[in-house]
């Protein structure tokens, strides 16, 4: 870090400090615009930020204005221009110093001012907890990103920079951040085009949460580094050669694939390093398209193509604006090598996606609207911009659109579709209209009529039934898949259950004052609403009608001098209409409201943790199961009564549950068990203990809070000496 005089340096001979000259070298400046001036102010914005961070440290003991200055080189290195460089070296002023946005607007401009603020954290309002913390933060930068585009470019060298110094932090907090990089930055990253960054933050999220399999990858990787390349140069050389010999200039070069991604592989297929042939991607960048076309034939001249994992994303570009041709053929000796061919201008977008898209605009404000190949995030922005967008569901749609895959699907016009992967016809009818959603009573893919939860494939063509009759049921929510569909379908569902509501709450009212013979107070009741805190008449019918306000409160408040004897049996009436649409029972609701009737089933007994769903008993309320519950009802006329739930428990809440322990008939054994489920504080209400040919099992009833604590108990009996296995049972 320079000496704090030589901020004075270019005043008094014109030398800037060394890290500002590395710096400035690495800045894009466009044709026509005047170099000095950008020189000018990217200088005194590094100024700025190092005096108003001088004296602050990172947790590794350097100087915190390292970091600021690592943020702007890695802006000027995906060639971002010198606004989004100068966000970068403030982007921490308005959290960490003194500076206020007034000051950054007066010195710089207001777009520097909106990049800042945009990715300058919540501050000064208190959450209930870390995870609302996280949710706020997350609506407020992509809110901000609905402004400037750039706010999410300097984010993402932001957290690289901290991915990349976080062995300094607290081992706790190391494995907090690597999980919410993992869970929402890296696939946003991804979802954005931004490869490079992705597969980075990758590795880094691999290296801290499971450091031993990354180091032993990393260690294979560089000891077979020799073997791979010579076998590479193998595979390119004819191919090398034919090019040539069409007159076709080609970069041609073999890349590793990242640390996290061969060890995905080896999860997902079973197999040890050495198994994996695929470790490295041949890509090839051509000058012009035709020529990628061209390439391709070569290749397939010379090599067999697997033809299943050929994908032309030149003709239909993934939804980040990703262009590639790839294709996977046999090489040498039987193994399967990918190529990627690409232009120049796609390699650059492929490696930073949005980033290469950014257009400077000399003298011009940014525009305010999102890059035309992130759609999907402008309608992400739309709903969290929505009235009944909260910080929870944000984190969950968030979640659900960043980790998609996508396919394409066509309108019977020939119109192609963009849609995740496990996409219905529910999500293509949303995504084309939302009437044509909220109305779609059938679906034809490729002019057969198919189920409402057909997962639909690449090229399939859909066509949407409708009928005017038709509303969205809560059995929709269990298998559309697009953020667009599950908000606008919760909107709906809400709408209806409100209607409902004040139907019934209207009828309560008028049904007990004309049983007390007081109807006239019909009109006075619901203009009182402001005195119960509602904003409307129907506000407080909905109250009443769903249980949360009784006549009798109302009376209370209104006429408090008077005695108004309201009959028990008008209460039980009362019930009776709010049973109608929602009973009380606890530790289960449906979306958002826990005043539900429901009953367990026997058959699978589901606990805290379970994924499950409700099943509509016509008399009986709502029977929950296990949604793996071989018990379920799934017949297609009866689909319209399965109901997604959600568990609503208290940490002390306790379920029973039974389990089954097989293993060797030895003296001990059982008391041994017994102390083992007794060590984790669980309470046993039953055990049963039969024995034959030597074989002992056991099942014990016991008494768990969720399924984390069922998991643990199950792995702790696992260990037990002679036990040979250990499951849960649902009767």
């Amino acid at each position: 870090m320079p000496n704090p005089l030589t901020r004075l340096v270019p005043h008094l001979v014109g030398e800037y400090p060394k890290p500002f000259n590395e710096l400035f070298k690495k800045v894009t400046v466009p044709n026509g615009n005047n170099r000095e001036e950008i020189k000018r102010l990217l200088w005194k914005a590094y100024e700025f930020s190092y005096s108003h961070h001088e004296g602050q440290k990172r947790r590794s003991g350097k100087p915190y204005f390292e970091h600021c200055l690592a943020v702007a080189n890695l802006l000027a290195l995906w060639k971002m221009d010198h606004t989004t460089i100068i966000g970068g070296l403030l982007h921490d002023v308005l959290e960490d110093t003194d500076a206020t946005m007034e000051e950054l607007e007066r010195l710089f401009d207001q777009d520097v001012a909106v990049l800042v603020d945009g990715v300058t954290k919540l501050g000064g309002i208190q959450f209930s907890s870390r995870k609302e913390k996280q949710a706020g933060n997350f609506m407020k930068l992509l809110l901000s990103v609905a402004k400037d585009l750039r706010v999410i470019i300097i984010k993402f060298a932001d957290r690289l920079h901290n991915m990349q110094t976080l062995q300094y932090m607290p081992q706790i907090k190391q494995h907090r951040i690597a999980i919410e990089t993992r869970d929402v930055y890296a696939p946003l990253a991804h979802r954005l085009g931004m490869a490079k960054v992705k597969w980075q933050l990758d590795d880094l999220v691999f290296k801290t949460l499971n450091p031993t399999a990354y180091k032993e990858i990393d260690s294979k990787l560089k000891a077979t580094n020799r073997q791979r390349t010579r076998y590479i140069n193998e595979v390119i050389k004819p191919v090398k050669a034919e090019l040539a010999s069409y007159g076709i200039k080609a970069e041609i070069y073999g890349r590793p694939k990242s640390h996290a991604s061969i060890y995905g592989k080896m999860v997902q297929r079973g197999k040890t390093f050495e198994e994996i042939y695929d470790l490295y991607a041949i890509r090839i960048i051509v000058e012009k398209v035709e020529q990628c076309y061209l390439t391709l034939g070569i290749i397939h001249q010379l090599y067999s193509p697997v033809q299943e994992r050929f994908k032309d994303f030149i003709a239909m570009p993934k939804s980040n604006g990703y262009q590639s041709i790839h294709t996977t053929i046999i090489g040498p000796k039987g193994n399967m090598v990918e190529i990627q061919i690409r232009t120049q201008e796609m390699e650059q977008t492929a490696e930073i996606g949005v980033a290469a898209h950014w257009r400077y605009k000399e003298n011009q404000s940014v525009s305010t609207d999102l890059d035309s190949n992130i759609k999907w995030l402008r309608e992400l922005v739309e709903i969290l911009q929505s009235e009944s967008a909260d910080p929870k569901e944000f984190m969950h749609l968030l979640k659900i659109d960043l980790f998609d895959n996508e396919i394409f699907v066509f309108t019977p016009n020939g119109d192609l579709i963009e849609l995740p992967i496990n996409a219905t016809p529910i999500d293509f009818a949303f995504q084309i209209h939302t009437e044509l959603g909220l109305h779609c009573i059938g679906a034809k893919v490729n002019h057969k009529v198919v189920p409402l939860n057909t997962k639909l494939k690449n090229g399939d063509m859909v066509e949407i039934i409708t009928s005017q009759n038709q509303q969205p049921s809560y059995g929709w929510l269990k298998f559309v898949v697009t953020t667009k569909a599950r908000n606008l379908i919760n909107r709906h569902l809400r709408k209806m259950r409100r209607v409902e509501s004040i139907k019934i709450g209207s009828e309560i009212l008028e049904k007990t004052l004309r049983r007390l013979k007081m109807l006239k107070l019909m009109k006075e009741i619901k203009e009182s609403y402001e005195l119960f805190g509602y904003n409307s008449p129907d506000s407080l019918l909905e109250a009443i009608g769903n249980g949360s306000l009784t006549v009798r409160d109302i009376f209370r408040k209104i006429r408090p001098a008077e005695e108004i004897m309201i009959e028990e049996t008008e209460e039980e009436s009362q019930k009776r209409f709010i049973d109608y649409a929602r009973s009380s029972t606890r530790g289960i609701k449906l979306q958002g409201i826990t005043n539900l009737m429901v009953s367990f089933g026997k058959c699978c007994n589901p606990i805290p943790g379970d994924e499950m769903i409700g099943f509509v008993t016509r008399g009986r309320g709502i029977t929950v199961h296990r949604a793996s519950c071989r018990s379920l009802p799934l017949l297609n006329e009866e689909s319209d009564r399965l109901i997604p739930v959600e568990w609503d428990v208290r940490r002390r809440d306790v379920f029973n549950v039974r389990i089954k322990v097989v293993g060797e008939d030895r003296r001990g054994a059982l008391k041994e068990m017994t102390e083992c489920i007794s060590s984790e504080n669980l309470n046993i209400s039953s055990v049963d203990l039969k024995v034959k040919d030597n074989i002992a099992t056991a099942y014990f009833i016991i008494e768990v809070n969720n399924l984390r604590q069922l998991d643990r108990i199950i792995r702790k009996l696992t260990k037990i000496k002679g036990i040979d296995y250990v499951e849960r049972t649902g009767k």
